[in-house]
């Protein structure tokens, strides 16, 4: 399948015309999920049209030439930012979920997140050694997450092309846990 080739200019992103002006679709949600975090909700984002396909635009761009061949979403919000990604790339989805939500054999690894821990799980036959991947989610936090979808990809032989956020929270240095991959993120917040 061919990739499809977006533009993040003309007239169908009128009022979103930059990275920076995205930030005004995001807002922050005090004491979620426990007091003392402040949420950064993408919802809004999601919401508008034009927001949204601006984002993905600039997301996917980056990719356009790498043939991927799957994009790797984290549950949830990470569905919806990485199926869009794979259209445009013209790549396929494979899913990261929590215990017991996919119906075949899987893979599962226990992390440690920001405020707790968890536990991912991919089907046993999602990927193949070689397979170009890029993973999706929502929020780049403390790197918990993404780095334990980065163990269960490697553990296929699957090469990590890139990791892709709408957002990152970068006082929480997440990128330091994920080091030596790389990540794009279109917003970064630094509070």
């Amino acid at each position: 399948m061919e990739a499809v080739s977006g533009t993040c200019s003309g007239s169908m992103f009128k009022g979103v015309d930059s990275i920076t002006g995205l930030k005004g679709f995001v807002r922050e949600i005090p004491d979620f999920p426990k007091k003392g975090i402040n949420f950064k909700d993408i919802t809004p984002l999601l919401s508008d049209p034009k927001a949204f396909a601006y984002s993905i635009d600039s997301l996917s761009n980056k990719y356009i030439n790498e043939n991927i061949n799957y994009v790797v979403c984290v549950e949830a919000r990470g569905f919806v930012v990485g199926s869009a990604m794979a259209l445009r790339l013209g790549a396929g989805v494979i899913l990261v979920r929590k215990p017991g939500k996919l119906p075949y054999e899987c893979t599962s690894l226990d992390y440690d997140l920001e405020y707790g821990s968890a536990t991912l799980e991919i089907h046993k036959d999602a990927l193949k050694k070689g397979d170009r991947v890029v993973i999706a989610d929502d929020v780049l936090a403390t790197g918990g997450t993404a780095l334990a979808t980065i163990k269960l990809v490697g553990g296929f032989g699957a090469d990590v092309v890139d990791l892709a956020f709408l957002a990152e929270l970068s006082f929480l240095n997440g990128r330091e846990k994920i080091s030596p991959f790389t990540a794009t993120s279109l917003l970064k917040f630094d509070y």
